[in-house]
């Protein structure tokens, strides 16, 4: 029996395009429909080149055309990209001009948890690592105030950063090593001495971090954020255009828990900092003596399963593996070690956090650093 065209177009009316809000035909997604007795072609246009987003409205296409209409069909799903132009003229220009990074820098990546513990830190600075070796120039800014531990996973905790004139200015210079710029508080404490700062404190020697360095020419500037959702994030988000944040957790339920409010905060209407995807580290344990084994031991495809929920990326997961332990405390990262399974791990979520990072600049306007006011004690984030 011949499928009705009107019936596909009925039944496409019960799924929507992710971040629309609409069915298929309301939102103007779907573009045409041709029936072939058993055969069924869906031409469909989305405004996101996002591949997630793709895969998942051939799916739910498929999917529902089986189920409601007739569940021998041959379903064809064409899907193409049509981005919202980028505005021209006055508007675009004032845009372009708030959403300016910082001179020389091309990309800001914020690397936030939910919680504290689940490696946050160690995968900035594999990342950072990764990003080096494949020929770009990177940069970390140690923004986790009260607990900084890149200093001590690049093995530069004993260093201090110099002072230098750039265009009659005096700037500090960076600490570099493997290739990678790094400015953190923890430069300027004793390994023993606490920071117990107030918010504002906290914020102006973010700030110094931040303006009152030389990084020069950098692809990317990767921030280590402190866990959770704070004073901090705020700051930071105030004072840089982020172009994308990173969210980092382990496939437990707790810390998933947090995970989903650390994408929440920047998926915020008044933040609205694109979020490139997540990342599973302890993904499962493999002990060396049984190495075809793993072992679940937070449970299994948690951040995964997160990430299709809140729909963003998954970028990929981390194994529990000692060495990495290892090698962040003798202040040198996992990703250095040549020819390993480690860093072929890296390299595939670093390779993801770059196309992530192209695609968000190729289908978004660039992101505008937020105002923060405060009003009758409390505070209110404005664009």
């Amino acid at each position: 029996m011949k499928i009705s065209k009107q019936d596909i177009i009925k039944a496409l009316e019960t799924i929507t395009v992710a971040g629309e809000g609409k069915n298929m035909v309301e939102s103007s997604a779907l573009v045409n429909v041709v029936t072939f007795a058993d055969e069924v072609i869906v031409d469909l246009k989305l405004s996101t080149p996002a591949l997630h987003i793709k895969k998942r409205a051939e799916a739910d296409v498929i999917k529902v055309i089986q189920e409601k209409v007739n569940a021998d069909a041959k379903v064809q799903v064409n899907i193409k990209v049509e981005a919202p132009e980028k505005p021209q003229g006055a508007n675009a220009n004032a845009n372009l001009i708030k959403g300016k990074p910082i001179p020389g820098i091309q990309n800001i990546v914020a690397v936030a948890s939910g919680k504290g513990g689940v490696g946050k830190s160690t995968v900035t600075a594999n990342l950072a690592v990764t990003l080096s070796k494949m020929g770009f120039k990177v940069g970390i800014l140690d923004a986790d105030i009260y607990g900084p531990s890149i200093p001590i996973m690049f093995d530069v905790a004993m260093e201090k950063p110099l002072s230098i004139t750039v265009d009659g200015k005096s700037k500090m210079k960076p600490i570099e090593n493997y290739g990678v710029k790094i400015l953190s508080i923890g430069f300027f404490t004793q390994p023993d001495q606490a920071v117990i700062w107030r918010g504002p404190m906290a914020s102006k020697a973010l700030n110094q971090l931040i303006f009152d360095a030389a990084w020069g020419e950098l692809d990317f500037m990767l921030i280590d954020l402190p866990p959770g959702t704070g004073d901090i994030h705020l700051s930071i988000m105030q004072s840089l255009p982020i172009t994308g944040a990173v969210v980092v957790s382990t496939p437990q339920t707790v810390a998933l828990a947090d995970a989903r409010k650390g994408v929440a905060m920047f998926k915020q209407e008044n933040i609205d900092v694109p979020v490139l995807g997540i990342i599973e580290n302890m993904s499962y344990f493999t002990p060396e003596e049984l190495p075809e084994n793993k072992y679940y031991i937070f449970g299994k495809e948690g951040a995964k399963n997160l990430a299709e929920d809140l729909e963003v990326p998954f970028l990929g997961e981390l194994p529990l593996v000692q060495s990495i332990r290892e090698a962040g405390d003798a202040g040198r990262p996992a990703a250095l070690q040549t020819a390993s399974l480690l860093e072929e791990a890296f390299e595939s979520i670093t390779r993801n956090v770059v196309e992530q990072t192209v695609r968000r600049n190729e289908s978004l306007p660039p992101t505008e650093a937020i105002k923060i006011t405060t009003m009758a004690g409390c505070s209110a984030v404005k664009k």
